[in-house]
Formats: C-alpha cells, sequence, structure tokens
C-alpha cells in the first residue's frame, strides 16, 4: 500500500507553504517502475557533450505509463551507490522510492512513480561516493520551493504563448542594425509591495501590471533581468544559482513567468536574461558534490574553485557538465522565448590565472592562461544557439582585452553577438568625475573608445555594479552643485546615447537615484516628486525616443561608416563634436558636447554636404531641469568653400549641455 498525498495548489508569494490532504491509498506491486525516455544515441550525446536538449529527458516528467499517470524522474549522479525520491507524498521516507541505474555505466538514475502528480515537493536521496548521505534538489527540475525551503516540485513549463508577432518580428527586433535599448532590472528589488519589507514582492503577475508599461513608457527596446534562475541567497542577487532550468518561485510559478516575458512581446520589448555557466554555490541540496564528489565541478581546485565569490567552477572538459550547461541556455530560448542571454563572468572562464598568484594556477597544454576547455565551451554554446534561434542575441560580460569575443567562431571569434564595452565605461565615469576646469587636460580619455570600437560588438553598460559596494550613485559620481550635477548626468547619457553601440542602463538610473542600489529595499520612487529627478527621468524617455527614432543612430552603429569625428581641436574649451551617419545621408546628425558650465554662444563649427540644420535634442531643455535658456531655434549656415561644399555652422552650446542636429 502506498499512501498518495495531493497538493493543494502552492501559494507562491509572501508564504509559500504546501498544505497536504489524504487523498486515497493506491496498492502497487511496485512503488517505482522501472521506465527510461533515452535512447543509446541519448546517451552518447550526453556524454560526448553535444547533447542539448536534456530537459526533455531529465528531471521530473508528467506521463501516462500503461494507462497509469505519474510522475517519471531521471538524474546523472555517476558515483551515487543508491538514490529514491523522497518528499511529502511518502512522508520523506528514504528507502520507499529507489530509482535504478542504467547499466550503461552513464550514471544515469532513473524510474517511474505511479499515481504521483504535478505539485509535489520531492528530493533525490543519494548515497554517495565513501558512503556519504545527501539530500540533493533535482538539477533539472522547473520548479522550486520558496527559499528557506530547498525541495524541488513536480512540475511543467507548457504555457500557451501569445506573442505570434514579436516572434515573426524579431529578427528585425534584435537585429545589430536596430535600436538596442536596454533597462537591467533585479525584478525583488525594482519596486516593492511593502517597501520596507525585503520578503515582500511583486508576483509576476504585478510586474505585468507595472513593470511593462514602465519600460514601454520610457521607451527601452529591451529589458535585461538579473538572474531569475533558482538561487537560495538573496544577497547574491541570484548570481549563485542552484536551478539553471527553473525560473525563481519568489514571484511565481513558471508559468507566470512565461506569462511575463508574453506581456513584454506584446509591448514591443525584448527580453534577456542574465545567465551564470562560470560558477555555482556550494549550498548543500545544489550541484556542489553532488553525488559526494566533485561531478560539476572541477576535482583540481586550481581550477575549481574562485576565490572571488567562494564558489565552485564548471568542469567545462566534461561532457556531461557541457551538455547540462548549453540545455540550460537552450531551454531559456526554447521554453521562455527569451531574447538573449548576457553571459555573466566570460573573463573568469577564459583565463586559468583569473584571480590567482603565481602558483596558484597550471598553464594549459600550451603553456598558455586560456581554459582551453572553457574556450571550447563558448563557442559550443554560441554555435548552438544561433544555429537553433538565430534571431536571438549572446552578450559576453567580458572586461579583458581576449580579442574576438564577438566576432564568430568561423573567424576564431568566440562566437557572442555583443560584448560589454568595460573600458569604454571605466574611461567615461573617470572622465566625468572631474572637476570640468580639469577635462581639457584629459580629452583623450574620452575619445579613446573610437580607437578600439569596432574590435567588437560593444554594449555600452552603465550597470547595477557601478552603483554598488561604495561606488556611489551616478548622480553622486558628478561634480559640482546640485544643478551641475544633474546636468554632468544628462550630459553623460546623452553622450552614451549618441555613441555607436547598444545601450543598458541599470534601473534608477534613469531618475538619478540619489542611494547606491540596495537589493533589500525599492528603488527610490518618492524621489520623482522632485522636478529634478523627474526631469532626469524624462530626459532618458526623450533620449530613447530619439536612438529609436533617428536612423543614424543606430543603423551603422557598429560599422565604421557609421561615426566621424568633426572636431576635437577645443581642448582648452572642452568641446567635441561628432557626427552620427545612417544608410542614407539626409538621416545624419550631428552632436556636440559642451563639457564645462560656460555657455558658449556664437559657438562655431564646419560640415560638409548640407546647408540646413535644425536643432533635435537639448540637454539643456527646461523640460529636463535644465536652464532651457541656451538653444537654438534657427541655424545660422555660411557657405565657406565650394568646391568642398563646407559650410560653417553657428549656434549656442549650453553649459554643461549637449545637442543634437540634424
Amino acid at each position: 500500500m502506498q499512501l498518495i498525498r495531493k497538493p493543494i495548489h502552492p501559494k507562491v508569494g509572501k508564504q509559500m507553504k504546501k498544505k497536504y490532504e489524504d487523498i486515497h491509498f493506491v496498492e502497487t506491486e511496485q512503488p517505482v517502475w522501472n521506465y527510461s525516455l533515452f535512447t543509446d544515441e541519448d546517451i552518447r550525446n550526453f556524454q560526448q557533450g553535444t547533447h542539448y536538449r536534456l530537459y526533455e529527458l531529465f528531471g521530473n516528467k508528467q506521463l501516462t505509463v500503461l494507462d497509469t499517470p505519474g510522475t517519471y524522474f531521471a538524474v546523472w549522479a555517476p558515483n551515487a551507490t543508491y538514490i529514491s525520491v523522497t518528499g511529502y507524498f511518502n512522508q520523506w521516507n528514504k528507502e520507499s522510492h529507489p530509482l535504478k541505474v542504467r547499466l550503461d555505466h552513464s550514471g544515469i538514475w532513473e524510474g517511474f512513480i505511479p499515481h504521483l502528480k504535478q505539485g509535489e515537493a520531492y528530493k533525490y536521496h543519494i548515497h554517495g561516493f565513501k558512503g556519504v548521505r545527501l539530500d540533493k534538489a533535482d538539477p533539472f527540475a522547473h520548479f522550486a520551493e520558496l527559499r528557506p525551503y530547498t525541495a524541488s516540485i513536480t512540475w511543467q513549463t507548457h504555457y500557451e504563448w501569445s506573442d505570434t508577432q514579436w516572434m515573426k518580428d524579431r529578427k528585425k527586433n534584435n537585429a545589430l542594425t536596430a535600436p538596442f535599448s536596454v533597462y537591467e532590472v533585479h525584478l525583488g528589488s525594482w519596486m516593492r509591495p511593502d517597501k520596507y519589507n525585503e520578503d515582500s514582492y511583486n508576483s509576476y503577475q504585478q510586474l505585468i501590471e507595472r513593470l511593462v508599461p514602465y519600460v514601454q513608457e520610457m521607451g527601452f527596446t529591451h529589458i535585461e533581468l538579473m538572474p531569475v534562475m533558482e538561487y537560495p541567497y538573496d544577497g547574491s542577487w541570484g548570481y549563485q544559482g542552484t536551478g539553471y532550468f527553473a525560473p525563481t518561485s519568489r514571484f511565481g510559478s513558471p508559468q507566470d513567468f512565461a506569462a511575463l516575458v508574453d506581456a513584454f512581446h506584446q509591448a514591443g520589448i525584448g527580453v534577456i536574461l542574465d545567465w551564470v555557466p562560470s560558477h555555482f554555490p556550494y549550498d548543500a541540496h545544489g550541484l556542489f558534490m553532488f553525488d559526494g564528489t566533485h561531478t560539476y565541478e572541477y576535482a583540481d581546485m586550481r581550477k575549481g574553485y574562485h576565490p572571488d565569490w567562494n564558489s565552485y567552477i564548471f568542469n567545462y572538459k566534461r561532457g556531461e557538465v557541457k551538455s547540462f550547461l548549453i540545455s540550460s541556455a537552450r531551454f531559456w530560448c526554447d521554453r521562455f522565448h527569451v531574447d538573449g542571454l548576457r553571459v555573466d563572468a566570460v573573463s573568469s572562464m577564459l583565463r586559468l590565472e583569473y584571480s590567482r598568484d603565481e602558483g596558484q594556477w597550471e598553464p594549459n597544454e600550451f603553456g598558455g592562461n586560456g581554459n582551453l576547455e572553457a574556450i571550447a565551451f563558448i563557442k559550443d554554446l554560441n554555435e548552438t544557439l544561433y544555429r537553433d534561434f538565430p534571431d536571438v542575441q549572446t552578450i559576453a560580460e567580458e572586461a579583458t582585452d581576449w580579442p574576438k569575443i564577438s566576432r564568430p567562431t568561423y573567424e576564431d571569434g568566440l562566437g557572442f553577438g555583443m560584448k560589454w564595452m568595460m573600458g569604454w565605461m571605466h574611461d567615461t565615469l573617470d572622465y566625468f568625475k572631474m572637476d570640468p576646469v580639469f577635462r581639457q587636460f584629459h580629452q583623450d580619455k574620452f575619445s579613446f573608445s573610437m580607437m578600439y570600437f569596432y574590435d567588437e560588438h560593444f554594449m555600452l553598460p552603465l550597470s547595477h555594479d557601478e552603483v554598488v559596494h561604495g561606488k556611489s550613485p551616478m548622480i553622486y559620481k558628478m561634480p559640482g552643485d546640485e544643478w551641475q550635477k544633474f546636468a554632468n548626468l544628462r550630459l553623460l547619457y546623452t553622450y552614451m546615447y549618441t555613441h555607436p553601440g547598444a545601450k543598458l542602463l541599470f534601473m534608477g538610473n534613469e531618475f538619478a537615484a540619489t542611494s547606491e542600489w540596495n537589493h533589500k529595499t525599492e528603488l527610490q520612487w518618492d524621489l520623482l516628486q522632485f522636478v529634478s529627478h523627474s526631469g532626469m527621468k524624462y530626459c532618458v524617455q526623450k533620449l530613447n525616443e530619439l536612438y529609436r527614432s533617428e536612423p543614424a543612430l543606430y543603423e551603422k552603429q557598429f560599422e565604421p561608416g557609421g561615426f566621424e569625428w568633426i572636431d576635437l581641436q577645443h581642448r582648452s574649451e572642452s568641446v567635441m563634436v561628432y557626427k552620427r551617419k545612417g544608410k542614407k545621408p539626409e538621416d545624419d546628425v550631428l552632436v556636440l558636447l559642451n563639457v564645462t558650465p560656460i555657455v558658449r554662444h556664437n559657438w562655431e563649427v564646419y560640415v560638409h554636404d548640407k546647408k540646413s540644420w535644425k536643432e533635435i535634442f537639448n540637454s539643456n531643455d527646461q523640460a529636463f531641469w535644465g536652464t532651457g535658456d541656451v538653444y537654438n531655434p534657427e541655424i545660422k549656415t555660411e557657405l565657406v568653400d565650394k568646391p568642398s561644399a563646407c559650410y560653417k555652422l553657428t549656434l549656442n552650446l549650453p553649459p554643461l549641455g549637449a545637442i543634437v542636429l540634424k
């Protein structure tokens, strides 16, 4: 006799507690039936690191076998000697429902438990290496209990999508020749029902009502979600994950998460997910020492341990681990229609000596510092995603001078679509932190980005990393009094939006948050009652509108022909001028930056071919909390050289301001 308990549907929110009521007793001669979903080809590909749909086989699957409904389980634990499924359904009995190990030396344990339905919490009880006893969550589960509880839940990801039009158009929307303006968000702390309670979350459904229209109002083309893959510790922000196939239960079910993605798509907004294949934590229920020894991580701690994050590094050499990771990446594109993955900490994956001193790492077989297995994994990852989902983008967070990060693998690149431009971010912030009086001596720091811009497909990031750990919020990085700080920040943002490349802005930066980001609270929405902050928000909104409406700002954003320096010869006045070019000459725009608080009246600049210009954006607009008194309703033009069609423009430059002409 086997007692089957049926769960009341889990309530996911402030408290996710399962209540169980007895249904009936089911007589079964075998509590676990022999059953398998694997073919011999599946096993070969899994072991060789070339099976990228493992989520269709591993984990829990609600099936009907011999006219009997139930749940099939499969888990990889090559060093285990015994595995059972334990949960509320059997009172966490560790002996009543043992799985069978396959006889093909694959290390896969599997079995079918009749009458076990969706919504049951469970773990694998493992007798592992040298007799160790472990209780592990399912690495392939799609749903987990709300932390601090750590069990997996039998659940599937089926969802009826309504984003047909987006999926039809997204090749255009996600192209490198399209505007790509990203709003980076931590779902838990963007906004809370109770801003003083860190356990108070908006559900995925509430985020549909609140976050989706906000991103749409602001004009961002994409949203990037800091990791939503299940993770145990809030303070890791999701970067120490345990569920590579499960949206976090903090905000709802997998179907609720799918509905959020669907809602963004219906609003014309792409969804990018942070994804962390570089390391994982040592939580007892997670991947670390999964079957009593190093299963998912390198056994050699010179390669397998991350000293910076006190975490463990995937063994990219092991075929099963490579299949696991690429299947995870593919899963989010396949089951949740995501438009891209931002791959975290790529530098740490590529370099054997990353964050290690001499003697703490071993060179590769050629004497170099590259992790050859990680490099091969990354290339296969990108080749697979772009083959199966050609309309998505993969984006590398990579901070070194490693070559060809965003070049195709057939050109000996790593195959990413884009790379974060960390050098631009550091140089730009260093430059804008300076008192304007000193900027004339550091113009090269400002202009240096275009010396190497075309080496990669760059995304310009002003991310969460720049507003935590004592780095100060964006507004307080700026020098001067309160008005100058806001003017400087509007100037910086205008420079960012008119510089070639995709853009990324972390939540709160758009309205000049005055506190560093804190994951335990919500953003400082009350600041929007002040005209300075609401003006900053409106400025970012109009910059997104400018970026999306002017083809010259995106059509050739990764091509040398899309940018031209017009004037870098006025260092002492700290005025810089450049042109952005589209496919059509009439779409060209001219950008003038005055990075000192001095008004420049009757400023002269020389351009070719075009006689008539008008001002289409001014960062000193009164609506942005600028002075609004230095602008160009009419721009005087004078032909100075007819053979070369050279014209002199005479105009006014606002203090700490940027203007865009067309």
